[in-house]
């Protein structure tokens, strides 16, 4: 007769692993550890300093104008808007007025580039939790609003548009057109051409008015879908009083129920004189976030059609007439020697800004984008601090996932729509 022996039970232990990349936005520069019990996250460390770009201390180096291009640099995705809280910033400093007009085609182009923020986040989060066609569709309004970009700056992305004072040129009253190639018969192209046969202006509102429907679309996809409220409802839940804690802000405060947009509550340009609505979700989830986003789309297109209305009926100044902080036009300087000097001391030197320190934010896509500059006197800053709005969400990671499947990270992490550029400058 054989003895059984005793049978012991075998250790569980926990798992380290590295997560990702699984986001568009963390290609390479997020190192995600998690440690897992299971298939349950039991702590995630977010690794950043994989992309330092040195933003703020280069800038420091340069005159005030030669940085405004770093800005788009920064979130990739919401170019001019990066540029809006620098120049602010430095007319904080100035004491400059910069004309209406300025100001109405300014928030024209910040709220075209939520449109292209919120496609773009609404395409990769899609694709993210397994809606592939999701990304197409929001694509192809994309397109259409990166041609405005290239119409007024001859970039489809880092458009370097803004200046202290107003933008760098006024509307253009023609659009780019399509070629006849040969993957592209005459009559395609000129399909394709039908509405870019006016202005800028004209391009702009036929978007806004067949771009309402194509919101339908996206919601058609998403909205309802049984398999997306699966991923998404009751996941990555904060509440309003800890989102506050927390330092959220932009469509990660609203998703928690908290009403907060600078654009309503500290009004920057001209936003205190248009019509729209704060979008606010319920229940802090990963779907109260997605909603926000998608109606501020609708909003952003409202705000849109109002500014394409005024520009339409008031034309005048896009840029401030004081000589000594933007340069006269060419046609003076090849005429004129005070334009002429005026011109050559701006592009060796730059200007001078009064001593002193300024705040401005913005109501950036992803949140509060804020620039603090400091100003000694010289042409250069004496120092710039950039708040990006993504690091303070990025930064409150692990107490969104702990408790959660390892699957739901990547819900969570996308809907938090960060971009490294900001958050790692």
């Amino acid at each position: 007769m054989t003895i059984p022996q005793e049978r012991t039970m075998p250790e569980i232990h926990n798992y380290t692993f590295n997560f990702g990349p699984q986001h568009p936005a963390a290609h390479g520069v997020l190192r995600l550890i998690l440690e897992v019990d299971g298939e349950t996250i039991v702590r995630a460390d977010p690794h950043i300093g994989l992309l330092h770009r040195a933003t703020e201390k280069l800038a420091e180096t340069k005159p005030f104008n030669h940085s405004i291009g770093y800005m788009d640099r920064l979130d990739y995705v919401s170019m001019m808007c990066n540029e809006h809280g620098y120049v602010l910033a430095i007319e904080k400093l100035l004491g400059i007025d910069v004309p209406v007009r300025a100001q109405y085609i300014r928030v024209m182009f910040d709220e075209i580039t939520r449109i292209l923020n919120h496609l773009l986040w609404l395409g990769a989060h899609g694709l993210d939790l397994g809606a592939m066609s999701m990304f197409l569709y929001c694509f192809r309004e994309r397109e259409d609003l990166l041609d405005c970009y290239e119409a007024v700056s001859g970039a489809r992305m880092h458009a370097t548009y803004y200046r202290p004072g107003g933008v760098n040129r006024d509307l253009p009253d023609k659009m780019p057109q399509y070629q006849a190639s040969r993957w592209h018969s005459a009559a395609d192209v000129a399909k394709r051409n039908a509405n870019r046969q006016g202005s800028l202006l004209d391009f702009i509102q036929d978007f806004t008015e067949r771009f309402p429907k194509c919101v339908d679309e996206y919601e058609t996809l998403l909205t309802d879908n049984r398999i997306w409220k699966q991923r998404t409802v009751n996941i990555g839940v904060v509440s309003p009083e800890r989102a506050i804690a927390l330092g959220f802000t932009g469509p990660m405060l609203r998703g928690s129920g908290v009403e907060w947009d600078l654009r309503k509550k500290q009004p920057y340009e001209v936003y205190d004189q248009l019509d729209f609505a704060i979008p606010v979700g319920v229940n802090g989830d990963c779907y109260d976030r997605y909603l926000v986003r998608v109606e501020e789309l609708r909003q952003s297109n409202r705000i849109i059609r109002q500014c394409v209305d005024w520009l339409r009926h008031h034309p005048g100044a896009v840029l401030s007439a004081d000589h000594k902080i933007v340069p006269p036009k060419r046609v003076d300087m090849k005429k004129d020697m005070e334009s002429l000097i005026h011109h050559f001391k701006l592009m060796t030197e730059g200007y001078c800004v009064p001593a002193g320190e300024a705040y401005a934010a913005i109501e950036h896509p992803k949140g509060e984008f804020g620039v603090y500059l400091i100003s000694d006197g010289a042409n250069k800053p004496y120092r710039l601090k950039i708040r990006p709005a993504g690091f303070a969400h990025l930064a409150a990671l692990e107490e969104l996932v702990r408790g959660h499947m390892i699957a739901d990270v990547v819900a969570i992490l996308s809907s938090l729509d960060i971009v490294f550029g900001e958050i790692d400058r």
